[in-house]
């Protein structure tokens, strides 16, 4: 069932005590280079560098007073368990993290900081998964999906609505598509806080299961991971997918080069660090620009937790 505008009302006054309102920025050479006026929602601002925070700390809330005891389990290449560490550090929650051996360090460090727990795994889904449940199970913990968890999603709508009442009459929004969880939150917000507002998501080729979903009508995945947007090597979940093929207009694929190449831009004109996945939106835009000539497009820069020993520029 897709969640209702109480349901995200309802995140937003949980969320609203322990995340940033992140600003807004734009830029004039921004919007000359793509013929539209652009407004970046700066979640790479918020707590813990990304949109994230908001998904987990209204997951957390949500929890009886017995589960916050035992504490909660996720697993993440980094930002969500970020995310997690710290949302369960400020409402004293323990939280134990499974990070694949490949996450960034800077991420890894990030966590411990936060006072999460790290199990460090193989870098599969599968074994995220199995290493997970075997602490759920040893610590009676509860497991929260990094992007395929109603009350997560509903978190991370708030960062659109938040757009959306500085700017109501955007005509589209753009947000990255990894698990899921975001552009399905931004959909969200899109549908009952906007008029006529289009949601399009951004995806790497090298990852596209979100857009073959989309075609194919059921969850894809991906046989091969290789992106400079690590955080978007994840698949759908049958908890976010049927409010993406329901609400979002469609998703554009980009290439690496134009990942990379996005990402060099927002650095060098608004001036903002961001991660790679971050820039796959507005590489979207770029690429289909024709499409949105003389549009108000609004962009939900995800996230600013980069690995500096291995940019990619």
């Amino acid at each position: 069932m897709i969640p209702t505008k109480i349901d995200v009302e309802g995140a937003s006054v949980r969320v609203h005590y322990y995340v940033h309102r992140t600003p807004v920025l734009t830029s004039t050479l921004l919007n000359e280079l793509v013929g539209a006026e652009l407004f970046f929602k700066c979640e790479n601002f918020q707590k813990m560098g990304a949109f994230k925070m908001r998904g987990a700390v209204n997951a957390i809330q949500q929890l009886t007073a017995e589960q916050k005891e035992a504490g909660v389990v996720t697993h993440s290449s980094g930002n969500f368990g970020q995310a997690v560490a710290l949302a369960a550090r400020n409402l004293g929650v323990p939280a134990y993290i499974v990070m694949p051996e490949n996450a960034p360090a800077v991420k890894k460090e990030a966590v411990k900081g936060y006072g999460g727990l790290v199990t460090e795994c193989e870098s599969t889904l599968a074994a995220r998964e199995t290493t997970s449940e075997k602490i759920r199970a040893e610590k009676g913990a509860t497991f929260l999906h990094p992007s395929n968890n109603r009350n997560v999603i509903l978190g991370n709508a708030t960062a659109a609505v938040e757009l959306l009442e500085e700017h109501p009459d955007l005509d589209y929004m753009f947000a990255p598509v990894g698990g899921g969880g975001l552009i399905a939150g931004t959909a969200l917000a899109a549908a009952y806080y906007a008029n006529n507002c289009k949601v399009i998501g951004g995806e790497p080729f090298e990852v596209d299961d979100a857009y073959r979903s989309l075609q194919s009508g059921k969850i894809e995945t991906n046989e091969t991971t290789h992106t400079v947007a690590d955080g978007l090597r994840t698949n759908l979940g049958d908890i976010n997918f049927p409010i993406i093929k329901e609400l979002v207009e469609e998703i554009i694929r980009v290439e690496e080069v134009e990942i990379i190449a996005a990402l060099k831009l927002i650095w060098e004109r608004l001036k903002v660090i961001i991660e790679p996945s971050c820039a796959v939106p507005f590489a979207a835009v770029i690429r289909e620009k024709q499409k949105f000539q003389h549009k108000k497009i609004g962009i939900i820069l995800s996230g600013g937790n980069v690995d500096l020993e291995n940019l990619p520029f």
